[in-house]
């Protein structure tokens, strides 16, 4: 069970996962042997699922964002093929079954319109079962992902 302490250390590596275990214990007031006990036994738990770099998209040639919905054919080997078939297209960096209509959404990010008028034509609307694709082309990201709430 995650208590107030593994809470607060989850808060603290969400912000920064990069702190020492010297800077984590002192921010969430233990010391440093029992704050790395706990890290690790949140790692092995599985409560931290791993570590990441939050990257520029604009930087690495990705600034162009799609929310696309796809309407799959209702059948488990449609579904099934179509989620593998999602695995191999580094574009789609998020990918949700979703219940009702749409079912499923994705999150793309590309270099321009360009980009995703080929991805579009040649990758999503040929995968295996698909039958609509919609696309919004995102604006502005008014919040960024900050990781979860923690607090109980």
């Amino acid at each position: 069970m995650v208590d107030r302490i593994d809470r607060n250390i989850l808060r603290e590596l969400q912000n920064d996962g990069r702190l020492t275990i010297q800077e984590l214990a002192q921010r969430v007031g233990l010391t440093p042997s029992p704050c790395m006990r706990r890290v690790r036994q949140l790692e092995q738990d599985g409560v931290i699922r791993g570590y990441r770099a939050v990257i520029d998209p604009e930087a690495v040639g990705r600034g162009f964002e799609v929310l696309v919905s796809v309407e799959v054919r209702r059948d488990r080997e449609a579904v099934e093929a179509f989620e593998a078939a999602l695995q191999d297209i580094p574009d789609v960096i998020e990918a949700y079954r979703l219940f009702g209509s749409p079912g499923c959404m994705l999150r793309i990010a590309v270099a321009d319109i360009t980009a995703y008028e080929r991805l579009w034509i040649e990758r999503l609307t040929t995968l295996s079962g698909v039958t609509e694709v919609n696309s919004q082309i995102v604006m502005k990201r008014i919040k960024e992902p900050r990781g979860l709430p923690v607090d109980g």
